[in-house]
């Protein structure tokens, strides 16, 4: 991933970048990250509907986001979907390097037509979900809509993020997921945000995430 010099000469921080490569019996997934992009998205992880989801957490986020990933969908998607989460969640934790200066905490609520849909997130350096989705389908196109609480337990995990999720409302299966990435890429762009009246500080009274 390339970092322009437009963005190299307007902030006062080094590039809050990573890259992370996952390897296993099961799958080989890469992701490179910019926390302050402009929502450019590649996203190939053999999983259409996933590609779909990682696209709207960079277009409203603002994250620059390049994922490609390959495994055992033959078996099905369960393994590339949660390892996918897995390296998203560690470069996010990556490019966050000791949480300096960030606004930490991120919230936003996202309609979709029926759906309504609440995200509240902190990146508290102790992971935990609140998952209340109640998805009608068990399947969108081809993806098992069991698979978005994994990617999300994966996610949390290890992003050491704490991230509580409500639905409001929604009785279409696929609203109620894109709803969810539009308000978690929300919450992110928010949490991830520098605070310029501290900067130079980590955001915890205790002086550590």
């Amino acid at each position: 991933m390339q970092i322009s010099d437009r963005q190299l000469l307007s902030s006062p921080f080094p590039p809050r970048t990573a890259v992370v490569r996952r390897t296993t019996g099961e799958t080989d997934v890469e992701v490179a990250i910019d926390l302050d992009g402009v929502g450019k998205c590649s996203a190939k992880t053999g999983i259409p509907f996933l590609d779909h989801m990682l696209h709207q957490i960079a277009s409203h986020s603002l994250i620059d986001l390049e994922v490609r990933a390959t495994g055992d969908i033959e078996i099905d998607d369960h393994h590339t979907n949660e390892d996918v989460g897995i390296t998203l969640g560690q470069a996010l934790g990556k490019a966050l390097g000791d949480r300096q200066g960030i606004v930490r905490f991120g919230h936003f609520v996202a309609p979709l037509d029926e759906a309504l849909i609440q995200v509240a997130l902190d990146f508290s350096g102790r992971p935990h979900l609140s998952y209340g989705l109640q998805i009608p389908t068990q399947r969108v196109g081809t993806y098992d809509t069991e698979l978005v609480r994994e990617f999300f337990v994966a996610l949390v995990n290890h992003a050491q993020m704490t991230l509580h999720i409500r639905q409001l409302d929604g009785i279409n299966s696929h609203h109620i997921i894109e709803a969810t990435f539009k308000a978690l890429a929300r919450s992110l762009r928010m949490a991830t945000a520098i605070d310029p009246r501290r900067a130079n500080a980590i955001p915890s009274s205790k002086g550590v995430l």
